[in-house]
């Protein structure tokens, strides 16, 4: 019974794990957004690497990471 317990553990652990890895968006990726539940920006007025969590139209967690704009210009 022990040993059940664990391997589920640590199945679920592996899967949490698979699911935090980010994906580095490419010109022409199809995206499935169906909710933002997190996002960071860069800051500064220099192009940056934002991250993007969100959930899918499955429901699946996803990770994304791409370039753009820092935060915080005064243009």
């Amino acid at each position: 019974m022990k040993r059940i317990v664990y391997l589920l553990a640590l199945a679920c652990a592996t899967t949490q794990t698979q699911a935090e890895t980010p994906e580095h968006y490419h010109y022409g990726m199809h995206l499935d957004i169906a909710k933002v539940i997190s996002q960071t920006l860069p800051q500064g007025c220099e192009t940056g690497e934002a991250q993007m969590v969100y959930l899918d139209s499955k429901g699946e967690q996803h990770t994304l990471t791409y370039l753009r704009m820092g935060e915080g210009c005064d243009y």
